[in-house]
Order: structure tokens, then C-alpha cells, then sequence
């Protein structure tokens, strides 16, 4: 017994001492193989620092001379050489950059087509509308327009968007974020181009004139509105009386009505109004000033509403104001009518000598002329 754990100890100590060995025998080996790469990788950088100095190369050669195959660069290369090497530099690195505006991109293909935006040219058009786009992502997602799929809602209202860019423009209004305000007078927009049209109004520019009556507006929206006042249309309707109206804000107002909400009072009287401008009508009463005044009888009022409701009296009819000059008539087709003695325009012709009149009746009278003859 005594001897068999004798050799039993024995073969433990040789066994621990064949592993401290084999331990040993790994250390070097890994020792060895680290000093090998740390003499090579100083080798190579002190053959990189000699061709510096010997042929004077730029730092942003540097990585190119570090092989062994392209130890002997003959000469600087070409600009266009070295454009074709930008996309195999690292992942991410802006190499193209835009001669207009200084964008840059990662490839050439991407500068190719961001340059059609300043080009001009349109390559991509939408076959229903004819509206064109410098690249084929721009159609496609105009397109989205015809056919009525709206993918982006938004979670605080579930108003829906064909574009992303919309959604995110949109819920700017449910943060109460504007960014852009006017220098002049200090209004706030959430959109640049808001910002751009508000400008408009101080510059008192106004580019859309109507052909009709020579008002003009600052806005394209307003004018394509103001139109449908001499077309007669009202699209927008109240579901509790059904009276009409041409615009959606004018609706608004006129459902407060309803509502029995009246935010606007007066401080003189505490009168409440559904309308601040029934409000700014109400303030005339307290003054005593009566500017209009009835053309049939004389009798004065505070406020040309209810003039015009007094003028039924006499007409038996609605009557029609002009905004010029606060000329009255009994129907709207004179009033139409008589807006072209405020403008240049003379859309009614003689058809037998072409001269042009601003209303109907100079035209009658102008064509006895051609008849007695």
C-alpha cells in the first residue's frame, strides 16, 4: 500500500511537471511571435518614413506606399486618377463635392444626379398630371398624390400624408415649435416657406391680380378664393343652418354661432361677441360716429351691416356694396359690373369695330351708332 501511493505521488509530480513544461514552451512561442510583428511593423514604418523624405510625398499618400508593390510611384498621378481611387477610401468618407452649392457625397453617381436640381433638367414626368422631377423617387412619390394612399398619420390628430417630410412639417404645429419668425414684426411660422410668403405682405408686392374687379393679393391661396366669389360657388356649408360659405375660415367663425362661445367682450358695456369684427362693430356705438348712411332717405348708421338691412326698406331686396367706394347696388351682377370702373380692364367689345367698353350698357349705346348707319 505504501508503495503504490509512492508511485502514484511520483506520477502526479511528473505530470504537473510535464505541463509547467508545455506552459512554458506556449509563452515563448507567443513572446516570440509578438516581437516579430512589433520589429516588422517598425521596420515598415521606417521604410515608409524613407520614402517620404526621398520623394517628398503628401500624407494622403502615405497609406499607398505602404506596400511593397507600389514602392516606385512614377510621379504625382492625374486628378481624374485620383477621383477614380476616392471610393475605395474608408466607409462614409464625403469625397464628391457639388462645384454649385458644395454638397458632398460619397459617389459619383449620387453628385450626377443631385447636379439635374441645378441643370434644370426633368427627366422624370408623372403620365396623369404632366408634372415633372429630376429624379425617378420624386415621381414615385408624387404619384402617391393619384392615387390616394396616405401611409404617414399622424398619432395626436390622425391627419394622413403621402410624404414624410409632410408628416414631420405637421407635427411641428402639435409641438408649438416656430422656428422661423419676420424681423419686421416678429410673427412665427413653423415652415421657412410660410415665413417667405408672410415677407410678401411687408414688401406690399402683391402678384395676383384679379381680371374681374382689379383686386389684387399677396397670396395665390386668397386669390383662388377671392374667384370663387364671382363664380358664385360656396363649398363650405354649416351642417346646423346649411348656410354657405367660400372659405373654411369664414365657416369657423360663423359656427361659433352656434357654439354659444363668445371669447370677444367689451370693455365699455361687457357685450359679448362670437366674432372679434362684431366686436370692433359694436366699439363704433359707444363713439356716437354713424358713417354710413341710407341714399334713399338719409338716415345714419354705426355700422353698414345694418344699413344695408335698412336699404331692404326701400329696394325690397339684399343690396351689393362695393369695397372701392362703398357705392350700393341691388344686384350683384351690376356690382360685378361696376368693380371694372376701378380697374383698366374693358372686357365688353364691338364686335363690328372692336372698341371696348368697362360695362354693358356704354356697349348698347356705342352699337346704335352701327345700326343707324
Amino acid at each position: 500500500m505504501y508503495i503504490y501511493m509512492c508511485v502514484c505521488m511520483y506520477m502526479y509530480v511528473y505530470m504537473y511537471i510535464c505541463m509547467y513544461m508545455y506552459m512554458c514552451v506556449c509563452v515563448c512561442v507567443c513572446v516570440c511571435a509578438c516581437v516579430r510583428a512589433c520589429v516588422s511593423q517598425l521596420s515598415n514604418r521606417s521604410l515608409v518614413e524613407q520614402q517620404r523624405n526621398n520623394s517628398g510625398l503628401s500624407s494622403a499618400t502615405t497609406e499607398e506606399t505602404m506596400t511593397s508593390t507600389q514602392k516606385d510611384q512614377h510621379g504625382a498621378r492625374s486628378q481624374r486618377s485620383q477621383e477614380t481611387d476616392k471610393p475605395h477610401r474608408r466607409k462614409g468618407e464625403k469625397t464628391y463635392s457639388c462645384d454649385e452649392c458644395g454638397k458632398d457625397f460619397t459617389l459619383a453617381q449620387s453628385l450626377k444626379r443631385h447636379q439635374l436640381i441645378h441643370s434644370g433638367v426633368k427627366p422624370y414626368s408623372c403620365d396623369l398630371c404632366g408634372k415633372s422631377f429630376t429624379q425617378s423617387g420624386g415621381l414615385k412619390t408624387h404619384q402617391l398624390i393619384h392615387s390616394g394612399v396616405k401611409p404617414y398619420s399622424c398619432d395626436l390628430c390622425g391627419k394622413s400624408f403621402t410624404q414624410s417630410g409632410g408628416l414631420k412639417t405637421h407635427q411641428l404645429i402639435h409641438s408649438g415649435v416656430k422656428s422661423y419668425s419676420c424681423d419686421l414684426c416678429g410673427k412665427s411660422y413653423t415652415q421657412a416657406g410660410s415665413l417667405k410668403t408672410h415677407r410678401l405682405i411687408h414688401s406690399g408686392f402683391k402678384a395676383y391680380n384679379c381680371h374681374l374687379c382689379g383686386k389684387s393679393f399677396t397670396h395665390a391661396q386668397n386669390f383662388k378664393t377671392h374667384q370663387l366669389i364671382h363664380r358664385g360657388v360656396k363649398p363650405y356649408s354649416c351642417n346646423l343652418c346649411g348656410k354657405s360659405f367660400t372659405e373654411a375660415g369664414s365657416l369657423k367663425k360663423h359656427q361659433l354661432i352656434h357654439s354659444g362661445v363668445k371669447p370677444h367682450s367689451c370693455d365699455l358695456c361687457g357685450k359679448a361677441f362670437a366674432r372679434n369684427d362684431g366686436l370692433q362693430r359694436h366699439l363704433v356705438t359707444h363713439s356716437g360716429i354713424k358713417p354710413y348712411s341710407c341714399d334713399f332717405c338719409g338716415k345714419r348708421f354705426s355700422d353698414k351691416h345694418y344699413r344695408n338691412i335698412h336699404l331692404r326698406i326701400h329696394t325690397g331686396n339684399d343690396v351689393y356694396c362695393c369695397d372701392q367706394c362703398e357705392k350700393l347696388f341691388i344686384t350683384d351682377t351690376q356690382l360685378q359690373q361696376h368693380m371694372f370702373s376701378h380697374t383698366e380692364e374693358r372686357p365688353y367689345k364691338c364686335d363690328l369695330c372692336e372698341k371696348t367698353f368697362k360695362s354693358p350698357h356704354p356697349l348698347k349705346k356705342h352699337q346704335q351708332i352701327h345700326t343707324r348707319k
